[in-house]
């Protein structure tokens, strides 16, 4: 069997991945491999501090994709030599005040009644678990479930296996139509040339909207959600003998209401985010930097004295209702598209059930997650 895959984001990438894995032959393409959405995205695995109200049905999608990262990793290591930043580290989510404290003990209300562990601190607490946090903190939750990943490392580690086996390609071009063959599909790229395959994948993220030729049932009402993202690096002197990071644990933090969350890397730099916007600004919003910035020195005051390295926005996926669609929407091309804020929590969850999906080996107990993501639900039917 031969696939194509448009995209490589981190989602294309883990299903050309899988797809290989099972004997497969497949052609990606993506003109920019990895610069999507997952380039600015923080790589926070956390099935239970990212939890919301009103979006009961991606609960189970969450800690299901979570609970295969070990081992979606471990097969990952074994193809390829180079780090994926995987870090066990539980997450601090800090309350800047007693509104904002008032507001998380709500949320993990919500979060125990699901059966996920939360654990609530005294400022104190927080304080003695990371000194760097600042001293008007009110109180934080531990999630010591929730771990972390480098989004960039970890798809470029998809890649380098993709392409060490044999027989797979990865085409840096854009598609910008499809057409059913009847017994198979093709595929029109920029340069115009044209390549064809048993079996479709689009995963091509907010980029999806532009391709022609989609069957109706194939099109998928998607809108760009914007995000600011910064990194910063830490210099030596803020830094405790032999350490290279100024906290271990990934903060979550409200301030006055405002989310942000704080990442460390092993290499000591911190990613800081994640404001979010439609207003189509494709490039970092000078208001988003200032607030992230505001709220990040706010949670831990010495990110103010750090060396700034960048920032970057990007557009996230998300569908109408901010679950994933994913599912054969004609014969042979499956859809797997609308991520939203969770493309790198759902890669295990989400790259498995498309390559099951391609390869005709759905199990009996992946029913369930499939009818949360039918892509049926949303679909607008072009006339």
């Amino acid at each position: 069997m031969r696939a194509i895959v448009v995209g490589a984001g981190v989602i294309g990438a883990a299903t050309a991945w899988r797809l290989g894995q099972r004997g497969v032959e497949v052609i990606l393409c993506d003109p920019t491999p990895g610069r999507g959405a997952t380039h600015a995205a923080g790589g926070m695995l956390a099935a239970i501090s990212e939890v919301q109200y009103g979006q009961e049905a991606l609960y189970p999608l969450m800690l299901a994709s979570a609970a295969e990262y070990p081992a979606f990793i471990a097969e990952l290591t074994r193809d390829t030599e180079l780090p994926t930043g995987h870090e066990t580290a539980g997450t601090l989510v800090l309350a800047a005040d007693r509104a904002d404290r008032d507001a998380l003990a709500l949320l993990s209300g919500v979060q125990h009644r699901h059966g996920m562990r939360v654990e609530e601190l005294t400022g104190r607490d927080v304080r003695r678990l990371e000194p760097a946090v600042g001293p008007r903190i009110a109180a934080g939750f531990r999630t010591p479930d929730d771990h972390r990943i480098d989004p960039r490392q970890l798809v470029r580690a998809l890649l380098d296996a993709i392409l060490a086996r044999q027989g797979q390609r990865l085409i840096t071009e854009p598609v910008v139509a499809v057409e059913s063959l009847g017994d198979g599909w093709s595929v029109r790229l920029g340069s115009g040339h044209a390549e064809t395959a048993d079996k479709l994948v689009l995963a091509p993220g907010i980029g999806l909207n532009g391709i022609e030729g989609l069957p109706a049932r194939a099109y998928a009402p998607l809108r760009p959600v914007f995000g600011d993202v910064l990194k910063v690096a830490i210099p030596r002197s803020l830094l405790l003998p032999g350490e290279t990071q100024l906290f271990g644990h990934t903060i979550r933090g409200l301030v006055h209401g405002v989310p942000v969350y704080l990442v460390p890397r092993a290499d000591g730099q911190v990613v800081i985010g994640a404001t979010s916007r439609e207003d189509g600004l494709d490039a970092p919003s000078a208001g988003g930097v200032w607030r992230l910035l505001r709220d990040a020195g706010t949670l831990v005051p010495g990110l103010l004295e750090t060396e700034f390295v960048e920032a970057v926005a990007r557009a996230r996926p998300g569908s109408p209702d901010d679950i994933p669609m994913i599912g054969e929407v004609a014969p042979g091309l499956v859809l797997s598209a609308g991520y939203f804020r969770h493309g790198i929590l759902l890669t295990p969850l989400g790259s498995r059930l498309t390559a099951d999906l391609v390869s005709g080996t759905v199990a009996a107990d992946d029913h369930d997650h499939l009818g949360a993501v039918d892509p049926a639900r949303l679909l607008t039917l072009r006339s």
